[in-house]
């Protein structure tokens, strides 16, 4: 288990990290998502033990990961750009990091062999996909007990992102890996993710069960025979727009209780629109004030 206590983080007079609290269950898989430049590059590196809060503890089965090496054995980051020497193989790879980890030969064989990758070629001929594709393939075959994973699709093709993900599965289901996974991109967290957590404003602003959290977030689109303002809904909404007579917000709370006040204004139709966990983030972002 990980657990994130009250953690300050500063770059010189800038303050990147502010009182991040933070519990990530065994054998989860945990969305980290974010605005650019929100924090989380530097919170994984935190979690990985590279780098030191300020103020705060991080505890990884109830021990501290910096300079703890016990800890950091058990932990594998995957960095948005991670370092390789000029003349590095697949081959070359694998043997600097099995000095460290344990190393499962046969795993990282059989995903150079799903990416069409040669071990034998040096990383630095590889496009950017398929530099990504080379780490990805050592993270599945070092099988840590955690995982970290900064911008983890980026690069990645739609058939090497199910490859990947596929992985990810399979590596929690086998080894009750936890797995924190920061990306842009959602659809792909969505897939795959049980828990998450959003940085904003330096802190987790939200975090929680994704398909619970998911079922309380509401949109709905109505018509009206004349404009209907945000302040005429009679409850908070996270975002509202107007076409005419036409309005669309997104909402959190009970559907019902919802329905029912819309329904009081007498629109022409309703209907409720699915929210997936794009417009989740978007909608708590801007209701926050960061689009406006």
């Amino acid at each position: 288990m990980i657990e994130v206590r009250q953690i300050c983080k500063s770059y010189g007079k800038n303050t990147v990290l502010e009182d991040v609290n933070l519990r990530v269950e065994q054998g989860s898989v945990f969305g980290l998502v974010g605005i650019n430049g929100a924090g989380k590059s530097t919170l994984l590196r935190l979690l990985a033990g590279v780098l030191k809060p300020e103020k705060g503890e991080i505890l990884i089965d109830g021990e501290p990961v910096y300079e703890n090496e016990s800890a950091k054995r058990k932990i594998f980051f995957l960095p948005d750009d991670p370092y390789y020497t000029p003349n590095l193989s697949g081959e070359g790879l694998a043997q600097m990091y099995r000095t460290f980890y344990g190393f499962d030969e046969n795993v990282y064989a059989e995903y150079l062999d799903r990416f069409k990758l040669s071990p034998k070629n040096p990383i630095r001929n590889f496009s950017k996909g398929m530099k990504r594709q080379v780490f990805v393939s050592l993270a599945l075959a070092i099988r840590p007990e955690y995982l970290f994973l900064d911008e983890a699709f980026d690069g990645l093709d739609p058939l090497a992102r199910l490859v990947f993900k596929r992985g990810l599965i399979d590596l929690v289901e086998d080894k009750k890996c936890t797995v924190i996974i920061s990306s842009h991109s959602l659809r792909e967290l969505e897939d795959i993710s049980d828990s998450y957590g959003m940085l904003d404003h330096k802190t987790i602003t939200c975090s929680g069960e994704l398909e619970e959290d998911l079922g309380k977030i509401h949109k709905f689109q109505a018509a009206f025979s004349r404009p209907v303002s945000r302040e005429e809904l009679g409850f908070d909404v996270m975002t509202f727009s107007s076409t005419g007579r036409v309005i669309q917000f997104v909402v959190k709370g009970k559907e019902e209780e919802v329905a029912v006040r819309l329904a009081a204004l007498g629109p022409i139709f309703v209907e409720e629109i699915p929210v997936d966990f794009e417009e989740m983030f978007v909608s708590e972002v801007e209701s926050r004030g960061y689009l406006k």
